[in-house]
């Protein structure tokens, strides 16, 4: 689902929901892998000369609610705020109301040419169903930032099949406590509540003016600088 048109799952003899298909009319044939599109979900949303794009944004929620609907996997950034807004487990977390869970993983232990952490939510099998994963004893040496970007997108097949053979362990949760329908339905009010808390104007983040003790404030401004000390050293991994 929501795969690029030159997507190594074509080679797979797996069904593909490019651009060209409206993955939102699935019938639920079986489950489902998903790969919706990240870069209005993903950290550097909020960077200037981000664009923000409703439609495209929309589409994340759908893939959660296909996951839920039929069983799957989605597969997004790490950090990505698609987990925030549809109320998915961090990883290691309680799992869902679904059975979902989340895995924290790297694209380049099956082959990305750099470091690339990635989330995964499962829908549909126990963790102990999980196929084995590759062992990697070192980070791959590459930027993803230096990467171009069909190079960022592409999904390595080694992984592909990791996830194909992860989907053949899938089903449909018992619980179905909402339909793909009422899904795409929901996406537009859950962007909405999203912008509530953080509305973004001209690629600039802002929130409601707060007025704070001093102390208060000094302590969250203490924090503010870890958190950007932190992405710095995050993203110089990249």
């Amino acid at each position: 689902m929501f795969v690029r048109a030159d997507s190594v799952y074509k080679g797979l003899g797996v069904e593909c929901w490019d651009e060209g298909r409206d993955a939102r009319s699935y019938t639920g044939l079986g489950p489902v892998i998903c790969h919706p599109p990240c870069r209005t979900w993903g950290v550097m949303r909020h960077w200037p000369g981000a664009k923000d794009r409703p439609e495209e944004k929309a589409l994340g929620p759908v893939a959660v609610g296909l996951c839920r609907a039929f069983g799957g996997v989605l597969e997004h950034p790490y950090q990505s705020g698609l987990w925030r807004a549809c109320g998915m487990p961090a990883p290691g977390g309680v799992r869902d109301a679904w059975g979902g869970f989340t895995l924290l993983v790297d694209q380049g232990w099956w082959g990305h040419p750099a470091p690339k952490p990635t989330y995964l939510y499962v829908v549909g099998c126990e963790p102990a169903d999980i196929p084995a994963m590759p062992v990697q004893v070192t980070r791959a040496g590459g930027r993803t930032l230096n990467l171009a970007r069909s190079d960022r997108e592409a999904t390595p097949e080694p992984l592909a099949r990791w996830l194909v053979a992860l989907a053949t362990q899938l089903h449909a949760p018992v619980v179905q406590m909402h339909t793909v329908a009422s899904y795409t339905g929901q996406a537009e009010g859950q962007l909405h509540a999203a912008a509530r808390e953080e509305s973004i104007a001209g690629g600039q983040l802002h929130r409601p003016r707060q007025v704070r003790a001093p102390e208060v404030k000094a302590a969250m401004g203490k924090l503010a600088a870890r958190k950007r000390s932190g992405f710095k050293e995050w993203a110089s991994s990249l």
